[in-house]
C-alpha cells in the first residue's frame, strides 16, 4: 500500500470507538498499537480497515464497518434460531438490524439467558467450538438439600449416555429453603447438557439461565432486551479465542 493509500491509523481507531483521535495518537506514540503484529509508533500511518488486524493493549480493534456483534437475552418459550419452520417465535422477532446474523451457539427453548449474535464467521465459530474452552455459566433452580460434595462429583465428572461430562466450577448461588440456585461453569456445548449433568446427580433442573458467556456479562439486560456489544467487549471476545 502507498503512503497515499488506506487510511491514518487514529481515524481508524477513533471511527471503531477506542477514543478521540487525540486519545489514539497518544496511544501510537506509547507503542499500545499494534498492525499486523507489529508496534506502530508513527502517527501518519495509513492502513486499511478492512484487512488490517489492529491491536491495542494486545487487544483486537474489529474496524471492519459491516461487521455486528449483539448480545440477546432470549426468553423462555423462545426457539434458539433466526428462524422457525413450525411458527414458534425465533430470536428474528426480537432482532431489528438490516444485517443477516448468526446466532452463537443455542439454549433449550425452556431455557433463557444470553446468546451472542454476529455475522463475523469466524468468530462465532472459534467461540462456539469446544477446543478454545470458551466458558459458559449458568443458575440453575434445583430441590436441596444439596450435599457437600457435589461440586466435587460435577468437577470430577460423571458418564451420560454420549459420553463423559464435567463441570469446570460449581457453587450454591442463592438458597431459601428447599429452592437452591446453582451457578455451574461448562466449556461444551453439547445438546441440554447442564440438564442432563444435574438430573444424573439427582438434580432435575426447574429452570435455567445462562448468564455469561466467556467474558460477556447479562448483567441486567431484561428477557426479550438485546443490544450492541461494545468496543471492548469485542475485543474481549476475540483474546478468548486467540484472534
Amino acid at each position: 500500500m502507498s503512503e497515499n493509500e488506506g487510511v491514518r491509523l487514529q481515524k481508524v481507531l477513533a471511527d471503531a470507538g477506542i477514543g478521540s483521535r487525540r486519545h489514539c495518537e497518544e496511544l501510537i506514540g506509547e507503542g499500545r498499537v499494534t498492525v499486523d503484529g507489529k508496534k506502530v509508533f508513527r502517527f501518519g500511518e495509513r492502513v486499511d480497515p478492512r484487512t488490517a488486524v489492529i491491536h491495542v493493549d494486545g487487544a483486537r480493534v474489529e474496524t471492519r464497518a459491516e461487521m455486528r456483534y449483539y448480545m440477546i437475552n432470549k426468553p423462555r418459550g423462545v426457539v434458539s434460531t433466526m428462524s422457525d419452520e413450525r411458527g414458534r417465535k425465533s430470536l428474528a422477532d426480537y432482532v431489528e438490524v438490516p444485517e443477516r446474523l448468526f446466532h452463537v451457539g443455542r439454549l433449550d427453548t425452556d431455557t433463557e439467558g444470553l446468546i451472542l449474535l454476529t455475522n463475523d464467521g469466524e468468530l462465532a465459530h472459534r467461540l462456539t467450538h469446544p477446543s478454545f474452552g470458551v466458558d459458559k455459566v449458568y443458575l440453575a433452580e434445583v430441590h436441596g438439600p444439596i450435599p457437600r460434595d457435589l461440586g466435587k462429583r460435577l468437577r470430577q465428572g460423571v458418564m451420560l449416555e454420549d459420553g463423559p461430562a464435567k463441570a469446570d466450577r460449581f457453587r450454591i448461588f442463592d438458597q431459601a429453603g428447599r429452592r437452591v440456585l446453582v451457578e455451574i461453569t461448562l466449556h461444551e456445548g453439547r445438546k441440554h447438557i447442564v440438564r442432563r449433568l444435574l438430573k444424573e446427580v439427582g438434580f432435575p433442573v426447574q429452570q435455567l439461565a445462562r448468564v455469561e458467556f466467556g467474558p460477556i456479562k447479562l448483567g441486567q439486560l431484561s428477557p426479550g432486551g438485546i443490544r450492541a456489544l461494545t468496543t471492548r467487549e469485542v475485543g474481549e471476545l476475540y483474546k478468548a479465542v486467540g484472534m
